[in-house]
């Protein structure tokens, strides 16, 4: 589900060579390179919006180098999952987005750059309500806690709302107001692999490069 290389026009920002004249350490424009929190909310300001008018919602947005290069990942999901051809029409869309904010702004993200635009993985925490209820039916595990201190529950997801989520075990079903649960994870069951989507088993982490990556800056 990953889409690459988006932004590539020789006139957009993947086709600009980064600059050299900075001070090292820094990037374009004298930004120290530590300064990633800055960074991550402008290209938020950029991308939540176009992915939220496609429908979807933004689940992650992350920036980290390979190589010479910065490797922008975006992760966007929706109720009902989201299709190929869906992932690819919001990484067009955010690919001009991006150009168009560097046209009339500057740069966003400093020298050349990697779009990649996929949909959650299985492997991803269910840490909002909305991850729970896209979820309804899967087993997870979750660390649930209580006065008596924590304990580790693996259960079925049977219902969640705003407030809470159902999960059947052994014991019998139980509700869980989201205070009390840590991050869930979907465990992959092998007799159920031909009811998993293909997009839930996407890899957010291929990327078109065979350089490790390094600093990362999430």
């Amino acid at each position: 589900m990953t889409q690459r290389g988006r932004a590539t026009r020789p006139s957009g920002p993947a086709g600009r060579p980064r600059r050299s004249d900075g001070p090292r350490g820094a990037d374009r424009g004298g930004a120290p390179r530590g300064d990633l929190a800055a960074r991550r909310t402008r290209l938020r300001e950029v991308i939540e919006p176009v992915v939220s008018a496609a429908g979807y919602d933004l689940e992650d947005l992350s920036v980290s180098r390979a190589g010479r290069r910065h490797v922008v990942r975006v992760i966007v999901g929706a109720d009902g999952g989201i299709s190929l051809d869906a992932v690819a029409d919001v990484s067009r869309a955010v690919s001009a987005a991006l150009d168009a904010a560097e046209e009339a702004g500057g740069d966003i993200v400093a020298g050349e750059y990697q779009l990649e635009v996929s949909s959650p993985g299985v492997d991803r925490p269910l840490t909002l309500p909305r991850h729970w209820r896209r979820n309804v039916g899967r087993l997870v595990k979750v660390t649930v806690r209580g006065d008596a201190g924590d304990r580790q529950l693996t259960g079925r997801i049977t219902a969640a709302d705003d407030e809470r989520v159902t999960l059947e075990t052994d014991a019998g079903p139980a509700a869980h107001p989201y205070p009390e649960l840590g991050p869930g994870r979907v465990q992959v069951e092998f007799n159920r692999l031909d009811e998993v989507a293909d997009s839930d088993l996407g890899d957010d982490t291929d990327i078109d490069d065979d350089e490790d990556l390094e600093d990362e800056e999430r």
